[in-house]
């Protein structure tokens, strides 16, 4: 192995130890706005920390393209870390907002930040390995945080929780430091503008096809997540335990797929593979309740979290192949904003599906829509393609 792809899996942990941040932070603060305001307080706060990822996209992905990446990403990290800390020390509910939409602020930044940095770190892997390791890093982190972050927040309270959440972005920046990559800005590029992002995702046709379909599944699989907690305990009739072990393993199906199979994938599968996979996970939700079994519902999610996986993978990897490398952050920026709008979205519409047609019938809704979109992505993919041959084919 090189120092390349030494330095890749340095970048990997320390994204691997922000998601465990994350999560960290977002149990503890969970748990404390909703003793002070039950029921809606997490739906506040959540919408805190995404909203920035939406709608300041398009100026985060100006900023990363326009400044020194690393430098930058390393200023995010040590701007997340002071937020943090003053989180920790805090306690009424809207100081607690403003400083949770700050915060989100900053993972704009380094999430796309760090997107753009990945190429540049490959080294000897293809895009897809070096992608598929990164998607594996966060997963540990979505396996490991949430434990994490009810032991500390139980243990020593919010305050100790928050404390270590800085932390980690301390142990980011100085990861970040000791890399000696630079992505300076190309001295030649058109001055980058807000609105570049989305059509660097729409303009292309395969891309479009595929970041379309994943914002359509991408909203049915986060509306579905509600369902999780009321068909296994309420359906099924299992304790809370029984949901963990479903959450841990979808989130292990993630992990261990992102690390195997993107390396398989050759470069010209990657689209069909990433709306397959889309379908896959789809299926896992969508099969489950047809046998009211919790170890069935086990094995689904299992499945259902490999898909999810590759089709993270996969979503990286064609915007790292379909854009310019310059041209990366407002690319990657404008995805994160997509992503996080249909989370929102998600985040309003689960609860009230949930409350209309019951745990298993928004299952089958939820991951149904979701396979049916995937297929039909794949559908669309061959007839673009169709066309791009019988015109390249007219031209000669």
């Amino acid at each position: 192995m090189g120092g390349r792809d030494r330095d890749l899996r340095l970048l990997a942990g320390a994204i691997g130890v922000s998601a465990i941040g994350d999560f960290v932070a977002m149990i503890a603060l969970g748990l404390r706005v909703n003793a002070q305001w039950q029921g809606a307080g997490v739906a506040v706060l959540l919408i805190c920390l995404w909203s920035p990822l939406a709608v300041l996209s398009g100026h985060v992905g100006v900023l990363v393209d326009r400044v020194e990446t690393r430098s930058l990403a390393i200023a995010a990290a040590l701007f997340q870390a002071g937020i943090a800390a003053a989180l920790a020390f805090v306690h009424g509910l809207v100081p607690t907002f403003v400083l949770t939409a700050v915060l989100g602020i900053g993972v704009a930044v380094s999430g796309a930040s760090e997107f753009a940095l990945v190429p540049l770190l490959a080294g000897s892997r293809q895009l897809g390995r070096a992608n598929g390791l990164v998607e594996s890093s966060r997963g540990i982190g979505f396996v490991v945080g949430p434990a994490i972050g009810g032991l500390l927040s139980g243990g020593g309270g919010p305050r100790v929780a928050l404390l270590v959440d800085g932390a980690t972005f301390l142990v980011i920046g100085a990861v970040l430091a000791a890399l000696p990559v630079r992505r300076p800005p190309e001295p030649h590029a058109a001055k980058p503008r807000a609105r570049d992002g989305i059509r660097l995702l729409f303009t292309e046709r395969v891309l479009a096809v595929v970041l379309g379909v994943g914002a359509v599944t991408l909203v049915f699989m986060s509306a579905s997540i509600p369902a999780d907690f009321v068909y296994t305990k309420n359906v099924l009739g299992m304790g809370d335990w029984a949901v963990g072990v479903v959450l841990t393993a979808w989130a292990i199906g993630m992990v261990a797929a992102s690390n195997l199979l993107p390396q398989r994938i050759p470069a010209a599968g990657v689209a069909a593979a990433t709306l397959l996979a889309a379908a896959l996970q789809g299926l896992g939700k969508f099969t489950a309740p047809f046998w009211l079994s919790y170890p069935f519902m086990v094995c689904c999610w299992t499945v259902g979290g490999m898909g999810h996986g590759v089709k993270n993978t996969g979503f990286r990897t064609l915007i790292h192949q379909r854009v310019a490398p310059g041209e990366h952050g407002r690319a990657f920026a404008a995805f994160n904003g997509l992503r996080n709008t249909a989370e929102l979205v998600a985040l309003a519409g689960g609860g009230v599906l949930v409350a209309t047609l019951g745990a298993r019938g928004t299952l089958w809704i939820a991951g149904g829509v979701s396979a049916c979109a995937a297929l039909g992505g794949v559908a669309a993919l061959a007839a673009v393609r169709g066309q791009a041959e019988a015109a390249r084919a007219n031209a000669s």
